[in-house]
C-alpha cells in the first residue's frame, strides 16, 4: 500500500486554503471600510449561481480559464514565466477565425484546420520568446510582455476593413467574418440554460494529458528536472535549451486553444467584443491551483464563478468591481501565503531530518552499550 506523506499533503493544501481565507477576510475589510455589507454580495452571487443559465456560463468560462491556465502551468513547471499567454490566445483566436471564415471544408476537417491554426499561431508567437531566451538569454518575462503589446497593435491592424476585417452593416463592430456551420464545434444543449461548449470537454481531456505527460513520461521528467535545476539537468544529459524552447512552444500552443471554446461554440467569429484578459487571469488560476490539473480546475471554477455570478450585484446597489477586488486580493494572498507555507515546509523538513538523525544516533548508542 502506498504510504501517504501527511506533511506533504498538508503543506500542499495549506497554500491555496490560506490564500482563499486571507483574500476573503481582506475583501470583507475593504467592504466594511467603504460602508457596505460584506456578506450580502457573496449571498447574491451564490443566489445568482442557482440559475441554470448562469451555471452554463460558469462551466463555459471554466473551460476557457482551464486551457489558458494549463498553458501558464507548463511554463511554471519549467521555471518559465509565460506572461504572453494573453497575446498568444488573442492572436491565435484572430488568425484561426480568419482562416476558418475563408475556407469551406467538411465539418471535421474544417474544425481540425481551425484548431491546428490556433495551436500553430500560439506556438509560433510563444516560440519567439523561447528563441530569444535560448539564443540571447533574453528573459521570457520581458519578451512576452513586449509581444503582448505587439499583439494588441497587430490584431487592431488586421481587423481593419481595409485589411482582413469586416464591418457588418449598421454596426460599429469589426469582425473577421462568419465561420461556416461546418466549422462549429457541437456542444450540449441544456433545457433552459443555453449550450455548454463542446470544447470544454476537450479542455478537461487536455488536463488529463497534461498530468500524464508530466508525471508518467520521460519528457515530463526532463521538463520538471530542467525547471528544478537547469545546470543539473544538463549535467545528466538533458538539453536544457531544447527543453526551454519546447516548453514555450507547448505553452503557446495550449494558449492558442484557449480561444476555441467561444470561437467554435458561440461567436464563430473574432470581433472587438472577443473576451480579453483571459491570459492574465490564467496566471492567478495556475498559481492558486499549484500547477496541478485538479487544483487548476477548481481554481478556474472559482474565478469563473466570480466573473459570471456577479452580474446581479449592480442591480442590488453593489459595484461589480467587488469581484475584481477579490481577484486582485487573491493574487497578493497567493504570493504571500505560498511563501509562508514554503518557509514552514523548509523548517518542517529540517526538523524531520534532525529528528531522524537523533533517532539514528540513539539506536547506534544503544547498540554500542549492549556490545
Amino acid at each position: 500500500m502506498m504510504k501517504i506523506d501527511k506533511d506533504k499533503l498538508i503543506i500542499g493544501a495549506a497554500g491555496p486554503v490560506l490564500a482563499l481565507v486571507t483574500s476573503f477576510v481582506l475583501t470583507v475589510l475593504v467592504l466594511l471600510a467603504t460602508g457596505l455589507d460584506p456578506i450580502e454580495p457573496i449571498r447574491l452571487m451564490i443566489e445568482n449561481a442557482e440559475f441554470s443559465d448562469v451555471q452554463v456560463l460558469i462551466v463555459n468560462q471554466t473551460g476557457i480559464y482551464y486551457l489558458a491556465a494549463l498553458a501558464v502551468a507548463i511554463g511554471f513547471r519549467m521555471n518559465l514565466f509565460n506572461i504572453g499567454v494573453e497575446g498568444q490566445y488573442r492572436l491565435a483566436a484572430m488568425v484561426s477565425a480568419l482562416v476558418g471564415a475563408a475556407v469551406d471544408l467538411p465539418g471535421p476537417l474544417h474544425i481540425l484546420l481551425i484548431v491546428l491554426v490556433a495551436i500553430a499561431t500560439g506556438a509560433i508567437w510563444a516560440g519567439i520568446a523561447g528563441i530569444l531566451k535560448t539564443t540571447r538569454g533574453v528573459s521570457e518575462v520581458v519578451s512576452t510582455i513586449m509581444l503582448n503589446a505587439i499583439t494588441t497593435s497587430l490584431v487592431a491592424w488586421l481587423i481593419l476593413p481595409k485589411n482582413f476585417g469586416v464591418q457588418p452593416a449598421g454596426s460599429n463592430d469589426l469582425t473577421t467574418g462568419q465561420i461556416a456551420e461546418s466549422g462549429w464545434f457541437p456542444g450540449i444543449d441544456m433545457a433552459e440554460g443555453g449550450q455548454i461548449y463542446g470544447f470544454t470537454f476537450v479542455a478537461l481531456a487536455l488536463g488529463v494529458v497534461y498530468w500524464f505527460v508530466l508525471n508518467r513520461t520521460r519528457f515530463g521528467f526532463d521538463l520538471r528536472a530542467t525547471g528544478e535545476s537547469e545546470s543539473a539537468a544538463q549535467a545528466s544529459g538533458v538539453d536544457a535549451k531544447k527543453m526551454i524552447l519546447t516548453a514555450m512552444l507547448i505553452s503557446g500552443g495550449l494558449a492558442g486553444l484557449a480561444g476555441m471554446p467561444i470561437l467554435l461554440g458561440e461567436s464563430h467569429t473574432y470581433s472587438l467584443a472577443f473576451p480579453v484578459n483571459v491570459g492574465f487571469t490564467a496566471i492567478t488560476v495556475a498559481l492558486l491551483g499549484r500547477n496541478h490539473p485538479v487544483g487548476i480546475l477548481f481554481s478556474a471554477l472559482l474565478f469563473a464563478f466570480l466573473d459570471k455570478a456577479s452580474s446581479n450585484l449592480d442591480v442590488a446597489g453593489y459595484p461589480k468591481e467587488i469581484t475584481q477586488i477579490m481577484q486582485g486580493i487573491i493574487v497578493i494572498a497567493v504570493v504571500v501565503s505560498y511563501e509562508l507555507v514554503r518557509r514552514y515546509g523548509t523548517r518542517r523538513q529540517q526538523q524531520k531530518v534532525g529528528e531522524e538523525l537523533a533517532a539514528g544516533g540513539a539506536i547506534k548508542t544503544d547498540k554500542e552499550v549492549s556490545a
